[in-house]
């Protein structure tokens, strides 16, 4: 599935959950129109109700199921009766079938069933006519495959995720722009995969997980006149998201045996956080996970593989809107106390020459852009494509850089502003001016240790070290230190030399 059908089935399924769920009213008529008024956005066969019963204040529609197709793979759900009840005080409560199956094509033929199951789900709405409040709660809530047809062969196994406990609550604002503000807490998922190989004897593969305590936020502003099965100007139009979660713990264990390779193990993580945002004018994401261990036995090693990270993380963030103005850019990378067994470490370091230390990678640049199109609009691809530079770049700061690893440490931090008005002087970029500082302590005890290994011959080391007097000096025993500098006239200078 390509990037683009991939966004675009989000963007539906999104939509599809958010509008059927976001409009309401004081009574279950209204609220029923209304839903189906948004429904229709998806075409006419895209929502589909078999009758719809009306006694007082309670409306009963009968066989409603939904679909998506976007050429490569159709979903369809068939959900049963939906009962919407008036409650007296002005909220009502809406009720589903305790299950229904979710039927998902692809263009190859492959039919997976899986069925959706709750106990004890409650929804009651609230609010009036431009504001509505949705409460929801339940139990649980699973989502389990029934059976996978491709041609002649029938998968069938234990697959199932089961959400507890969960409860939350989300305002639905109505106008031009819808805004869909939302919160949902979860006790615990539960994971399990329990499955033979088809056609293989004796194959399997069983995993299972527990996810403790995740919180997900979220804010959506939808267009009232949104076209989904034409995403493509989405965001032009008004479409835009900001919101994630953080998990508590996670803990998983598996066991696999396919293609004569058997494999067993578990996995455990501490607090993760995830946030995104899209919109016209940035794309956003950061990411972070604690206390990763990971211990893997295989019958490809003779020996447990066993992995530590303190913390990991990744993050990145870009403006994507035209404007007068440089916005903020950033990219960051966390790496933090990789730790590895020492039977990893004996593979190549069997004298125990190195020190074992904990390994860190750590990267953080940000900075200002001046966007020159508006990226997230299909009417300026093709100037966007005629152009060498989509951006004006304004200024960039290396705020951290730490790699420590066997012994060696290497930091550094800098800051450049670039001048837009001279494209020659270092083309293709705008010309800089600031500067940069690198720090390394331990490198030459690490070149004496990888000697010693014999890994790297003496005569490569020697030219390493020479290269390392062209373009660093000394500082201390074993410390090393490079500035490199670009003046307002162009000139680039190391440690005050002048090689440009």
């Amino acid at each position: 599935m390509t990037y683009s059908t991939g966004l675009r089935s989000a963007v539906c399924f999104t939509a599809l959950v958010a509008g059927g769920a976001a409009q309401a009213d004081v009574t279950a008529a209204e609220v029923w129109e209304d839903w189906k008024s948004q429904m229709a956005l998806y075409g006419e066969n895209g929502f589909s109700v078999g009758a719809e019963e009306t006694s007082g204040g309670t409306l009963i529609a009968r066989d409603v199921a939904i679909s998506m197709d976007d050429g490569e793979v159709a979903v369809s759900a068939n959900m049963g009766d939906i009962t919407l009840e008036e409650q007296g005080n002005g909220s009502v409560r809406v009720t589903m079938a305790e299950s229904y199956p979710i039927v998902i094509t692809g263009n190859d033929g492959t039919v997976i069933t899986v069925l959706v199951s709750q106990s004890d789900l409650e929804m009651i709405v609230s609010g009036d006519a431009n504001e509505m409040n949705y409460a929801v709660s339940a139990d649980s809530y699973t989502i389990a495959l029934k059976d996978i047809v491709d041609g002649d062969v029938t998968f069938t196994g234990d697959v199932q995720m089961v959400i507890n406990d969960l409860s939350g609550d989300y305002v639905s604002t109505a106008g031009d722009l819808r805004n869909l503000n939302y919160t949902l807490d979860v006790a615990s998922i539960d994971l399990l995969v329990d499955i033979d190989v088809p056609g293989a004897a004796g194959e399997y593969v069983t995993a299972s997980g527990k996810i403790e305590g995740m919180s997900m936020q979220g804010d959506m502003v939808v267009p009232a006149n949104a076209d989904f099965e034409n995403p493509d100007n989405i965001f032009v139009e008004g479409l835009s998201f900001k919101g994630g979660y953080t998990v508590e713990r996670a803990n998983y264990v598996f066991d696999i045996d396919a293609d004569g390779d058997q494999a067993s193990g578990t996995i455990s993580t501490g607090a993760t956080t995830l946030q995104g945002e899209m919109n016209s004018e940035t794309i956003a994401y950061d990411a972070q996970t604690n206390d990763l261990a990971l211990s893997i036995n295989t019958s490809e090693f003779p020996f447990p593989i066993e992995v530590g990270l303190a913390e990991y993380g990744a993050g990145f963030e870009m403006p994507v809107g035209k404007s007068d103005e440089p916005a903020d850019f950033g990219l960051s990378l966390d790496f933090v106390d990789l730790t590895i067994n020492d039977m990893i470490w004996n593979m190549f370091d069997g004298g125990n020459v190195l020190p074992r230390d904990p390994a860190t990678v750590q990267f953080a640049l940000a900075g200002k852009v001046k966007p020159l199109f508006d990226l997230l609009d299909p009417a300026q691809q093709s100037a966007m494509n005629r152009s060498d530079m989509p951006f004006e770049l304004d200024s960039v700061t290396l705020s951290n850089l730490k790699i420590a690893l066997a012994g060696a440490l290497v930091t550094g931090e800098g800051e450049f502003t670039f001048d837009n008005s001279d494209m020659n002087s270092f083309a293709p970029l705008p010309r800089p001016e600031g500067d940069a500082i690198v720090e390394v302590s331990g490198l030459n005890g690490l070149m004496d240790n990888l000697v010693a290994m014999g890994l790297v011959p003496e005569d490569q080391i020697m030219g390493g070290r020479m290269m390392l007097g062209m373009f660093a000096r000394t500082t201390g025993d074993d410390r090393l230190e490079s500035k490199l500098e670009v003046n307002a006239e162009g000139h680039v200078l190391v440690n005050g030399q002048r090689i440009r």
